[in-house]
């Protein structure tokens, strides 16, 4: 019986020469910190990068490894490779990845293509996480119960008013 190793992801980083994504990790029965370094071939300035991410973390000889590192994280450095390959500099192109990760809370997201759509919910999925209070927090407070000031009497809607009263 061979036992099953786990790898628990510590640090995920690229290098652009020669292209390569690099995955500093630990194994999980022993203490070493171990570099594993995972070419990237096929790619250009043209290239999508979600695909290639999910290629990456889907391919047989780095699945184990790249299991603790969000596709989110390998999609922003196949961002930051395809815009060093355009010529930009790293400022430019972490400041072009972080307008596509901010949402617009006016933007109309009905008009969105599914991919489009499925990456706005995504990023709020991972900013819903990040934010998340957890038991295990120090800070954590189990249900709080707040007031809100109320300084104009409320309007009434007629969506809110029961069937049966007169408006």
């Amino acid at each position: 019986a061979r036992t099953v190793m786990t790898y628990v992801a510590k640090k995920c980083g690229i290098c652009f020469q020669p292209p390569s994504i690099i995955l500093i990790y630990k194994e999980d029965n022993t203490d070493k910190t171990r570099q594993r370094i995972m070419p990237v071939r096929n790619f250009s300035k043209f290239s999508d990068c979600s695909t290639a991410a999910e290629q990456l973390k889907n391919n047989p000889r780095h699945q184990a490894y790249l299991e603790g590192v969000s596709l989110r994280q390998l999609e922003k450095l196949y961002t930051l490779l395809k815009g060093h390959l355009r010529g930009e500099s790293l400022a430019e192109s972490l400041e072009k990845f972080r307008q596509e990760e901010t949402i617009d809370p006016e933007e109309d997201m009905n008009k969105l293509d599914d991919k489009e759509l499925a990456k706005r919910k995504s990023i709020m999925d991972e900013l819903f996480e990040k934010n998340r209070k957890k038991k295990d927090d120090p800070d954590f407070i189990y249900d709080i119960e707040v007031e809100f000031p109320q300084d104009e009497q409320l309007e009434s809607c007629g969506w809110d008013v029961e069937s049966g009263e007169e408006i």
